[in-house]
C-alpha cells in the first residue's frame, strides 16, 4: 500500500523537534499560527487555486507537487498532478507525494483533512487574505518557506506599487454605486469588508450591499431593484462568458440597465487572491469610469 509505505517513512520526520534554530524558517500564517520549517520546502502541496498562482509569482512554482482542480494560472500549472478539490481532498495521494509543506485555503480546504495531516507531523500554511495588502503579505511569507525570498519581495512590491498607482488614480473620483455579482443562483454579492469590496473602493466605488454583516450576502433581486446601482459587475460564470448580465436587461428601471453600465470582469481577475487582482481592479476602475462618463450631466 503505497500510502502506507510513505507515511512510515514520514514518521521520523514527523516526530522532529520543530525548533527554529540558526537554518530554520518560521512565519505566521493567516490564522495567526506559527509555521516552522527546518530549511525551505522543496515539495510543496497547494491546496487552492490562487495558492498555486501565489507560489508561481513567489518564483517557488518548480517546488509545488501537487495541487488542485482549476489550477491553471499561470499555463505551467495545469500539468502538475492533481490531490483533490479545494473542498476535498485525497489523503492517500497526498501521503504519496511525501510534501514537506502543505499550503491550504482557510475558509474552503477541508480542515478534518488537514488536521489529521498536521498530526502526522506536516506543516501547513493557512491563506486568507482579507485586503489587499494581505496578497503582498502572503506573497513574501511563501517566498520565505520555499526560500525565494528575493522573488517574492520584488513580486510583492511590483503589486503593492499597482495598487498604489489605481488608488491615486481613481480613488478621489466621483462615487459610482455599484453591485457587484459573485453568482447568480443563488444571487450573491460581496459587504464592504471582502477584499473584492475594497476593490470597489479603489475605484472610488460605492457598493451597494457595503454594510450587509455577512461576508457574501445573498439579497434577493427585490432588494437590488431598490439599491437601483448605477452599475452592475458580475465575473459570470466563466472566464469569457457573461452570462450572468443578460437577465439584468429586463429591468429597464435600473439606473444601471438604462445607462449600459453592465460590467464583466474574468473572475480570476478579481476572485482569487493572487497578484493579477490588480489587473482585475484595473478593468473594474475602468468601467467605473465609463460609467461616470454616461452620466445625462456629461
Amino acid at each position: 500500500m503505497p500510502g502506507f509505505r510513505s507515511f512510515l517513512r514520514l514518521v521520523p520526520v514527523a516526530l522532529l523537534p520543530l525548533v527554529a534554530g540558526a537554518a530554520g524558517i518560521e512565519v505566521t500564517d493567516d490564522l495567526g499560527r506559527e509555521v516552522v520549517l527546518e530549511q525551505p520546502a522543496k515539495r510543496i502541496v497547494s491546496l487552492a487555486p490562487h495558492l498555486t498562482e501565489l507560489l508561481f509569482a513567489a518564483g517557488a512554482g518548480e517546488r509545488i507537487v501537487g495541487t488542485v482542480e482549476h489550477a491553471d494560472y499561470p499555463p505551467a500549472s495545469r500539468g502538475i498532478p492533481r490531490v483533490g478539490t479545494a473542498s476535498h481532498v485525497d489523503l492517500e495521494r497526498i501521503l504519496e507525494l511525501e510534501p514537506d509543506l502543505l499550503l491550504a485555503w482557510a475558509s474552503g480546504s477541508p480542515r478534518t483533512a488537514l488536521e489529521r495531516l498536521e498530526r502526522l507531523g506536516f506543516a501547513v500554511y493557512y491563506s486568507e487574505p482579507a485586503d489587499l495588502d494581505g496578497i503582498a503579505t502572503d506573497l513574501r511569507r511563501l517566498g520565505r518557506l520555499a526560500g525565494q525570498t528575493e522573488a517574492a519581495d520584488a513580486r510583492a512590491r511590483g503589486f503593492e506599487a499597482e495598487i498604489e498607482a489605481l488608488r491615486r488614480e481613481h480613488a478621489h473620483r466621483p462615487p459610482v454605486t455599484v453591485f457587484y455579482q459573485v453568482w447568480d443562483r443563488p444571487l450573491m454579492t460581496v459587504n464592504d469588508k471582502h477584499l473584492i469590496g475594497e476593490a470597489i473602493r479603489l475605484c472610488g466605488g460605492r457598493n451597494v450591499f457595503a454594510s450587509e454583516q455577512s461576508l457574501v450576502p445573498r439579497p434577493n433581486r427585490e432588494a437590488v431593484l431598490a439599491a437601483d446601482p448605477e452599475a452592475i459587475v458580475t465575473g459570470g460564470p466563466g472566464e469569457d462568458r457573461p452570462d450572468w448580465l443578460h437577465p439584468w436587461r429586463e429591468w429597464d428601471a435600473l439606473t444601471a440597465v438604462r445607462r449600459d453600465n453592465l460590467f464583466f470582469v474574468p473572475p480570476s481577475l478579481l476572485q482569487r487572491h493572487t497578484p493579477r487582482i490588480a489587473d482585475g481592479a484595473r478593468l473594474l476602475c475602468e468601467a467605473l469610469e465609463l460609467a461616470r462618463a454616461r452620466r445625462p450631466e456629461r
